[in-house]
């Protein structure tokens, strides 16, 4: 066992305070510890130490600005290309009393970096292998959905170096490329559906701001691409955060933990809560209606995020995120994405 602390021989004029300044440490900082380690009789109160032998000294004293300091060393405080890994795999599920469970997985590829002479970085992003309930998909449908978005791939976003999504890099060069990719795609995907959904999907991927808010308003996207300053917050915040794809972001109350998760790891762990007043069926439709209402919406979301003490890597991130209505839940969703 490690013993973290010796006793001193105290010294003729020596003072709690004299002590205390060789050890970077105040006073009643030092009286607290050694009255922490000492016999219940050895306790001392007085700044003069008359007729006090000895006392209890920490060996590796750190202030509590030095805690700080190490606390916020280990975590990440800046966007930088080290932070991702360039490969994920993402389990998705979604529960609803509405419809049958849902569960999906697939592989991400990253690339991170820096836009020259700008403060700014670029993701080139890739989806693939998709599998549904273990399954590669069958359906046309499916396919066709699946084929569409590979079509596109990759996909560049700008990040700016707080770690948030602001734009596509290149919006006309993904509408270029599937209208170039699309007669391919009519030689194997024909009929009168087929054409229709390929139609719509041009035309949704032509609308920049509507192609952009389909993947920030994902819980794959939000817990992915965190702000690098939630990493280095210790008191609760308001953050708006989406809880269903194509509504509308919620504000929420965030608070904090962490961990260390292991040896060279720590865990983060943001919980929140809806402190906004709107209902449910209003972030289920995606509209706010912007009305008075007596049952304001109930919902949770937490996110999880392992990281490297050392390089700062994002080794594996996590979300759970509920919705309910009179206590009862109508919509829950989890997602983990881990390295490899």
């Amino acid at each position: 066992m490690e013993i973290d602390f010796l006793q001193y021989q105290v010294r003729n004029g020596d003072t709690l305070t004299s002590i205390a300044s060789r050890l970077g440490m105040t006073g009643e900082e030092l009286k607290l510890f050694h009255n922490d380690h000492c016999e219940k009789m050895d306790r001392i109160w007085f700044e003069n130490l008359n007729k006090v032998k000895t006392i209890f000294v920490p060996v590796h004293y750190k202030t509590e600005v030095q805690k700080e300091q190490e606390r916020k060393n280990t975590l990440p405080s800046q966007l930088s290309p080290s932070f991702f890994a360039t490969t994920y795999t993402v389990n998705e599920s979604f529960e609803s009393p509405f419809e049958d469970p849902v569960n999906i997985g697939y592989t991400i590829d990253l690339n991170l970096r820096k836009d020259q002479n700008k403060e700014q970085y670029i993701a080139s992003y890739i989806q693939k292998d998709f599998t549904s309930d273990g399954n590669t998909p069958d359906d046309k449908i499916s396919s066709l959905s699946i084929a569409c978005m590979k079509s596109i791939m990759p996909l560049e976003f700008i990040i700016n170096k707080h770690g948030k999504i602001t734009g596509l890099a290149d919006h006309k060069k993904i509408t270029d490329t599937f209208i170039h990719q699309r007669k391919d795609l009519e030689e194997f995907y024909i009929g009168e559906v087929s054409q229709n959904y390929m139609n719509a999907f041009e035309r949704n991927i032509k609308d920049e701001s509507f192609l952009l808010q389909q993947f920030q308003s994902t819980l794959l996207f939000q817990t992915l691409f965190p702000k690098t300053d939630w990493f280095q917050k210790k008191t609760k915040w308001k953050e708006p955060l989406y809880f269903l794809q194509n509504s509308f972001p919620v504000q929420c109350e965030i608070n904090i933990e962490q961990e260390n998760g292991g040896e060279n790891t720590v865990l983060m762990i943001l919980n929140g809560k809806i402190s906004e007043l709107c209902t449910s069926q209003e972030i289920l439709r995606g509209i706010r209606l912007n009305e008075k209402t007596s049952e304001p919406a109930s919902g949770t979301i937490i996110l999880e995020y392992t990281t490297h003490k050392k390089n700062k890597n994002l080794l594996q991130a996590k979300a759970s995120v509920s919705l309910s209505h009179e206590g009862l839940s109508i919509h829950q969703h989890h997602i983990n994405i881990t390295q490899g």
